[in-house]
């Protein structure tokens, strides 16, 4: 039975954030390996340089492949991809930057290739990447390319509440712009199915929210939700799926929480992200939908202010490594 347990590959993400403290925190934890097998992709320097940092005695060893790892808790095992020693944790340069962007094709490869049933990633710095000679402005955009995946969305998940957004990282002033009938129905879509396929839901209850208050009361506030958001809702109920809306901004994710809900579906960033982070700011998880390999990733960034000081948290990357593992299950 040890052999089904999944094979889960972490990325170190930036060699001076948080990541490598925060791998060897979350990997001295007996219920990670209950779980799944856990290999790091990164560098086996700055791991050690981490260990003393976080006062761990958890030997750390290089394996050449993922199947060549020992996955039992007191081994950490590193599919070593660089040497950057000396570094100075908070201080990212081009040569950390081609690193992480490394340690992720990496895994990418591995995981279209079936060495690794599916990657959950440390936090990156996408400046630090573009310094290094990466293109890509981060994680997703990387992913995306490298999977050839047109179709894709992310939801932020905890075991209270699950958020989807239609439009990303845009100023607010362009929102009502951006989003259109044929956006909101792929992202309910791609939500649905994945809620299906990686979560296990046979039938996903998802809420729509409007993008004005009130959701426009009528035209009063606007007319997205009467020209566009509630024609895609329809439209979508009309082909099966469970979903309803558009619903008031400050009264949905209420309804969510309570379990009316199993991810709400929202216009832009903030709507989102502000109460989702209210409830699951320390073990939210970032996870990729429509690509065909599983990605989790922690729902923090680099920290680059405490990073070398022992002091983060773990709670994201536990919760994305048993996320990560439970899509795989779900998946089979």
């Amino acid at each position: 039975m040890k052999n089904l347990r999944p094979i889960i590959g972490i990325t170190m993400g930036d060699p001076v954030g948080i990541g490598p403290e925060i791998i060897l925190k979350t990997l001295c934890d007996k219920a990670i390996y209950k779980e799944c097998r856990p290999v790091v992709f990164g560098d086996i320097k700055i791991l050690e340089s981490a260990k003393k940092i976080v006062k761990s005695s958890l030997k750390i060893e290089s394996v050449v492949s993922p199947d060549a790892g020992r996955y039992i808790c007191g081994h950490v095992d590193v599919i070593n991809l660089s040497e950057l020693e000396p570094v100075t944790f908070g201080k990212p340069d081009a040569k950390t930057g081609a690193a992480m962007a490394g340690y992720i094709e990496t895994a990418i490869n591995m995981a279209i290739s079936g060495k690794i049933d599916a990657i959950a990633t440390c936090p990156i710095n996408k400046q630090a990447m573009h310094m290094g000679g990466s293109k890509f402005g981060g994680h997703t955009e990387l992913l995306a390319a490298r999977t050839k995946t047109s179709d894709y969305v992310m939801m932020l998940t905890g075991d209270r509440l699950s958020v989807v957004l239609v439009t990303i990282h845009v100023p607010l002033k362009d929102v009502s712009f951006l989003i259109s009938k044929e956006q909101i129905i792929k992202t309910v879509k791609i939500t649905e199915k994945g809620l299906r396929k990686r979560f296990g839901l046979k039938k996903p209850k998802i809420g729509v929210a409007g993008l004005n208050p009130h959701a426009g009361e009528e035209g009063m506030f606007g007319n997205e939700e009467i020209e566009i958001i509630g024609p895609a809702v329809n439209d979508l109920k009309k082909e099966g799926i469970e979903v309803s809306g558009p619903f008031p901004p400050d009264t949905i994710f209420y309804k969510a929480v309570q379990g009316e809900y199993d991810a709400v579906v929202c216009m832009y960033h903030d709507q989102g992200l502000i109460p989702f982070k209210m409830i699951h700011f320390a073990d939210g998880v970032n996870t990729t939908l429509g690509l065909p390999i599983i990605r989790t990733s922690v729902d923090h960034g680099t920290a680059y202010d405490i990073a070398g000081t022992g002091n983060a948290d773990t709670g994201s990357l536990v919760a994305a490594i048993k996320l990560a593992a439970h899509q795989v299950i779900a998946n089979t």
